[in-house]
């Protein structure tokens, strides 16, 4: 059956949100659930890059596909995991935004660009990693986006960044993307225990309603070790909190967003369940499970 490609930026122009590791965790955990997904990094910092267990590459990455250095083809790099694909990031996306500024097609330059891959069926998903910015790059994400996903911290400032996004959201709907939707937002980094937590997180759902993704990623030290290890959490130690929280939020997406065909109710995660259909490096699969 033909694949109904779609694309996903995941983004918030606060930094520190767990923007990052949303976009590798989610990539792989939907790619151990027999899903073809496409990374793009597009934040010169390359960290979904190095996540997923790859190096910058001079003239690798989308910004050569914007500058017509590369095809699209070229630069789409896979990872030591099946179904589970990267175009990296570099150093020269940190001068995009004053270069692409001046271009006519600024707004869609990366809608054309990923057009000849989203076309093609060979992705589920393309998953894009915006930077943390309201700058060229990430607006001009959003008018290829058939969807926003948005990591926030349950913090006092939440609903400050949410206001600027879902307000540039609606901008780039009325004046070029009317399709784009607002996928959903997801807590991160979660203490379940500070009242201040529980507190915006109820202020949120109040306002977003279904919006807002049941599932929720805790604090989870194996979380923050793994971008060091080049591993997604969910392979590293699926075993862990954050590897499970993960799993689950996994499902419910996937369930929000069918791409093959309908997929059913999200089904429950059992303790300890693991990404077997992707194993974990026998390296990474001897850890011990941590909280």
């Amino acid at each position: 059956m033909q694949r109904r490609t779609k694309i996903i930026a995941i983004a918030n122009q606060k930094g520190g949100v767990g923007k990052t590791t949303t976009v590798v965790n989610l990539s792989a955990a939907l790619s151990a659930r027999h899903r073809a997904v496409l990374v793009v990094d597009l934040d010169p910092q390359a960290h979904a890059t190095l996540g997923l267990g790859l190096e910058k590459q001079e003239g690798v990455s989308m910004y050569s596909v914007l500058t017509g250095r590369a095809s699209i083809a070229d630069v789409i790099q896979p990872t030591k995991w099946a179904n589970l694909n990267v175009i990296p990031s570099e150093v020269d996306l940190a001068g995009a935004e004053l270069e692409f500024s001046l271009r006519e097609d600024r707004l869609e330059m990366i809608k054309n660009a990923l057009k000849p891959v989203k076309d093609s069926g060979a992705f589920d998903y393309i998953i894009l990693d915006c930077p943390p910015s309201l700058g060229i790059v990430m607006t001009s994400s959003l008018c290829a986006a058939d969807g926003v996903l948005i990591p926030i911290q349950a913090e006092f400032l939440a609903m400050d960044g949410l206001a600027l996004i879902t307000n540039s959201i609606q901008r780039i709907r009325d004046a070029v993307n009317p399709n784009l939707d607002l996928n959903g937002i997801v807590f991160t980094m979660v203490n379940s225990q500070a009242k201040l937590t529980s507190d915006v997180m109820e202020e949120v759902r109040a306002h977003f309603g279904e919006k807002v993704y049941e599932t929720f990623i805790p604090r989870n030290v194996r979380v923050s070790e793994a971008p060091s290890m080049g591993t997604p959490v969910v392979f590293l130690d699926p075993r862990s909190k954050g590897a499970e929280a993960y799993k689950a939020f996994a499902w419910e997406f996937q369930a929000k967003n069918p791409t093959r065909y309908d997929l059913p109710e999200p089904k429950a995660i059992t303790p300890h369940e693991s990404v077997s259909d992707n194993p974990v490096p026998p390296s990474a699969g001897d850890a011990e499970p941590s909280a």
